[in-house]
């Protein structure tokens, strides 16, 4: 859920309407406050186009928290999801000797991934950085549908984002910095 509010009186004028506005997102039903606070900014004096638009990073980070909260960057990666891309718990044991000796018989695999910590957004001048810790889980699917634990690693993502306009449609790419 989204909570916008004025955090000042619109700035009326001849040529404009200033409107500050300030937008938290909440898991639904939950209106617990962030553990940050909003930091103050100011949009470039320019007066070329008809409308302007800026989104702080408070924006992004109660938003991050929210889904964090909520549950959804836990996902798991069923074993149809897996078999389309051909793992198995073979491939795990040819990278990881223990899994080898552990599951002699290639069995499907199904990935756990869940994050450990709230994702931290950060605007840069031309993009914008995700950092995101997490741990991902892996299961032997064994033939009676139960799971066996093969593996678990923790892992800690940065990543950043461009976005551009190119021939009329808005592009976005992708970098891992590490």
């Amino acid at each position: 859920e989204i909570d916008y509010s004025l955090n000042s009186l619109p700035a009326v004028s001849q040529p404009y309407i200033d409107l500050d506005l300030k937008g938290i997102v909440y898991p639904g039903g939950n209106y617990t406050a962030p553990p940050f606070v909003a930091a103050p900014f100011t949009v470039p004096d320019q007066s070329d186009s008809m409308l302007y638009l800026a989104i702080s990073e408070y924006f992004f980070q109660t938003s991050s928290f929210a889904y964090y909260t909520a549950g959804a960057f836990n996902i798991t990666i069923a074993e149809e999801t897996c078999s389309y891309f051909n793992i198995s718990s073979e491939i795990f044991g040819s990278i990881i000797p223990e899994v080898a000796q552990y599951s002699v018989t290639p069995y499907p695999v199904m990935l756990k991934l869940m994050a450990t910590e709230t994702p931290i957004i950060s605007l840069q001048q031309d993009s914008f950085a995700l950092e995101i810790q997490g741990s991902m889980e892996v299961f032997a699917v064994l033939p009676d549908s139960t799971t066996q634990s093969l593996f678990t690693m923790n892992i800690a993502a940065n990543t950043s984002i461009a976005v551009n306009i190119f021939d009329q449609k808005l592009m976005g790419s992708l970098c891992l910095n590490r």
